[in-house]
């Protein structure tokens, strides 16, 4: 999931008959696009706009699994290493068809996941840590995409990361806006790399891939700083 909307006002506009009418035409046009996509998409759920919801294109999220591949095999454990999905259905659902022998969980508010089984798990940010306890320092790779672009969500954000992470011994990849640059070196100590994610739907905000680790020649790299 991925929302380019500032989450600090708790007003929300009412919207105009036109404004209606034009967003039910677009949703429209979106479910008949569903299951037209070329050989090697991967089906998803129709995007809920009443839950900002954005998919990554192909080439975003196979460049994710891509990575998550080659830190999953640079990790010496016997065992294979979980991948924690915040917020990210795309993400998932091309991992599974993808590396399908990666164990990976999706945390999401959307219920209509339920239809990935066991390795979904409910999640609502406003609860950063009401998850089973089970799950708890247990991810060595974590992806999130926190579903607002706020202080306050990005800040509870991290501590469902903190919650989940192997102390001392995790990796994270984090997918938000370009404003919040500054905030999630603070709060993540992550930086930008040059790769640029990309949603089926353009989005208005610039989006950014953020990392707590050097991706040396992968994912364009971290971008130099100033």
């Amino acid at each position: 999931m991925a929302t380019r909307i500032e989450d600090d006002d708790d007003d929300v506009p009412a919207l105009s008959a036109h404004t209606l009418a034009a967003l039910r035409e677009f949703i429209a046009e979106q479910r008949e696009k569903e299951g037209t996509g070329e050989e090697g998409d991967v089906a998803l759920v129709t995007e809920d706009w009443r839950l900002s919801q954005f998919w990554y294109d192909r080439n975003t999220a196979e460049t994710l699994v891509e990575e998550i591949r080659f830190l999953s095999d640079s990790f010496s454990d016997s065992q294979p290493t979980s991948v924690a999905c915040i917020a990210c259905p795309t993400l998932y659902a091309y991992l599974k068809k993808i590396e399908p022998d990666i164990p990976a969980q999706i945390l999401e508010f959307d219920k209509r996941f339920k239809q990935y089984g066991e390795d979904y798990i409910f999640y609502d940010y406003n609860e950063p840590e009401e998850l089973p306890m089970a799950l708890k320092h247990s991810f060595k790779i974590i992806v999130a995409d926190p579903p607002y672009l706020s202080k306050e969500c990005l800040e509870k954000v991290t501590k469902t990361i903190s919650f989940l992470a192997k102390p001392q011994d995790s990796v994270l990849l984090l997918l938000t806006g370009q404003v919040q640059k500054e905030r999630a070196l603070e709060l993540l100590n992550v930086r930008p790399c040059g790769f640029r994610p990309q949603h089926s739907n353009k989005l208005g905000n610039e989006f950014l891939l953020y990392t707590n680790y050097n991706p040396q020649g992968r994912l364009g790299g971290w971008e130099p700083t100033l």
